[in-house]
């Protein structure tokens, strides 16, 4: 059965491939001139090569089909999980003869779901067919394809012919941020590196000047409230001072390099990604730390490392020891190994033995609610 299949693969790339209705014809030919040699019948003779001539015919008109057509792709835009991946192409036809009833097949990684097909009635001499499809994005990560099939058997259905073409997609599926409303974990370090920073150095002539108001998020000091602007507004104002955008950087680091559950390691990512783009927003100090890749920074690089990040791989850089880190794993004996003043999320059920505190995710209640708790 699969040495079938090659040959009829390899036909219907390298040449031609006849479908069900042309091996009909064909048997009809063959009977006509075995029963054209048994008779010595000239209209049997007659009737067998209209049958031939009439299959040769389809065969060259079907590969001619694809002849001239030339496909290009559009970049694909990054999404998050559970967005929808819109892909372009773009099918033109160069010759002066019409292109019709072609099945383009664009090979979509498994992972992503089956190849995504279409049906082009009819591209006109010298004009071009814009196929646009959107795939839903259920998983995170980094995928990469490369060929698309152009298959026809135009006009009279009797044989099948196929083209690949070679264009390089990826497509980036980056993982959710959650849209955090408060992150105490977050929020007591950033005033706690700046506290400390305000005690080993001098205060320069811009220290304690106002730099912003913001709304109030639990931990802040009462006395840092805006009273005047707080009864405006008719919610809690709290300044912001220079101080508290300095000090020592914050760092959200994955257990990458442990033994990982799927789903944990799911959450873990997500988990990250929100805490950074948190910190992010309050102009806070922070970097994203793993395994693999080591201390980045900026948006699009956390998000395309946390896209194509996967547990237990190779270890790159060494653990931090002296940084003020938010360890987020699932092996408990992990969290004694954590530098001073660091926070921890760990994945499982039952509270560890760690002098630091932290977060234990539970499957309760959602992620977002747990990583806005009170420490």
């Amino acid at each position: 059965m699969r040495s079938v299949t090659r040959l009829t693969d390899w036909l219907e790339s390298r040449w031609t491939n006849p479908a069900y209705s042309g091996w009909l014809l064909g048997g009809m030919g063959l009977f006509f001139f075995l029963a054209a040699t048994n008779s010595m019948a000239g209209w049997l003779y007659v009737m067998s090569g209209v049958v031939f001539a009439l299959m040769a015919i389809a065969a060259v008109l079907s590969r001619r089909t694809l002849q001239g057509l030339t496909l290009t792709r559009r970049p694909i835009q990054p999404v998050s999980v559970g967005e929808p991946v819109t892909i372009e192409l773009l099918i033109q036809n160069s010759t002066r003869q019409r292109k019709s009833l072609i099945q383009a097949e664009d090979l979509i990684p498994s992972v992503l779901g089956s190849p995504v097909q279409r049906v082009v009635e009819l591209i006109n001499p010298n004009n071009s067919y814009y196929w646009v499809y959107q795939h839903p994005a259920t998983r995170r990560g980094i995928y990469r394809w490369h060929e698309v099939r152009l298959r026809t058997a135009a006009p009279l259905g009797l044989f099948w012919s196929r083209k690949s073409f070679q264009i390089d997609a990826i497509a980036l599926i980056y993982p959710t941020v959650l849209p955090l409303q408060r992150c105490p974990l977050i929020d007591q370090l950033g005033q706690q590196n700046s506290l400390q920073l305000q005690a080993q150095r001098p205060i320069p002539a811009t220290e304690g000047m106002t730099r912003s108001l913001r709304p109030y998020r639990w931990g802040d000091p009462m006395r840092m409230i805006h009273w005047r602007s707080s009864a405006r507004y008719g919610e809690l104002r709290v300044r912001e001072l220079e101080t508290l955008t300095s000090g020592r950087e914050i760092v959200v680091a994955i257990d990458s390099a442990a033994n990982w559950e799927a789903e944990a390691f799911e959450e873990a990512v997500t988990a990250a990604a929100s805490l950074y783009f948190y910190g992010d927003r309050q102009t806070l100090p922070i970097r994203l730390w793993t395994a693999g890749t080591g201390l980045i920074r900026g948006r699009s690089a956390v998000l395309e490392t946390l896209a194509e990040i996967q547990p237990n791989e190779d270890t790159q850089f060494s653990p931090l020891l002296d940084a003020t880190v938010i360890w987020l794993t699932q092996n408990p004996q992990s969290l004694n190994t954590l530098p001073n003043d660091s926070r921890w999320v760990l994945w499982g059920d039952r509270m560890p033995s760690s002098a630091r505190p932290g977060i234990i995710v539970g499957k309760e209640r959602s992620l977002q609610s747990q990583l806005q708790d009170k420490v």
